[in-house]
């Protein structure tokens, strides 16, 4: 493309984001489409986000997930993530918060970064003087160490539902949201979850999974409230445009 004299082309020096998606599908889309629209907006005109995709089948994820088989899931995740590199990548994004879990493993078998949804969360936290944060997820997210440590290592303080509100979170993001069903009552349910975090004092709610935003939006509730997608699509867009 001739372009006139002193014009910078912005569009030739973006990185390519390379996405490992599937877990859900309905997220990845999500994904795609703040993308690309993040890009238009910074760049106006015709522009929209260079990405490679690899989207892995979720029944296959879910069941390693469920049996605690996370070696082998590491293995799989790393696999996609070497190809995306290997097809020109510049930097790898997860699209879920879950597989995060394996962050360090996916990390260590390429060369490019990978950019963490919780560190791009964090940020924003910071910046926004959010100290103490409600964390809804999976189970896996809100009862394990890897995404509240990743969290707290910045700073932040993070309370997770009591176990039975867990499990309600839990089974409606599995039973409901990854199968693109939208239900009235489960958004009461954890409209009711997110008070109970409320009265125990946090300043804001993470939306720890990326499903949860097809359900529960900013207009729901006056907690307010982060999306861990949508934090994450911004963050990555800021790296694909830096210098």
């Amino acid at each position: 493309m001739n372009l006139p004299s002193g014009t910078y082309d912005k569009e030739a020096d973006m990185k390519t984001i390379g996405i490992i998606g599937g877990m859900s599908w309905e997220s990845t889309a999500t994904y795609y489409r703040l993308l690309n629209q993040r890009v238009r907006q910074q760049l106006g005109g015709h522009h929209s986000a260079k990405l490679l995709i690899s989207s892995v089948d979720f029944a296959e994820v879910e069941v390693l997930q469920r049996a605690g088989d996370w070696d082998n899931a590491a293995a799989m995740l790393a696999d996609e993530a070497l190809k995306l590199q290997n097809a020109g990548a510049d930097f790898i994004v997860i699209a879920t918060n879950t597989m995060h879990k394996v962050a360090p493993e996916i990390q260590a078998t390429i060369s490019i970064p990978l950019l963490h949804i919780a560190d791009a969360t964090a940020e924003r936290l910071k910046r926004d003087g959010i100290h103490h944060v409600g964390l809804l997820g999976t189970r896996f997210t809100m009862s394990q160490p890897f995404y509240k440590e990743r969290l707290e290592s910045h700073g932040i303080r993070v309370t997770v539902p009591e176990d039975w509100h867990q499990d309600i979170v839990h089974e409606i993001i599995y039973q409901e949201l990854v199968q693109g069903e939208i239900n009235s009552h489960s958004r009461k349910q954890y409209l009711s979850v997110i008070d109970s975090l409320k009265h125990q004092g946090v300043d804001a709610i993470i939306l720890g999974c990326t499903e949860i935003g097809l359900l529960v939006q900013q207009h729901h509730t006056p907690v307010p409230l982060y999306d861990t997608t949508d934090l994450h699509a911004e963050s990555a867009v800021n790296m694909a445009l830096s210098d």
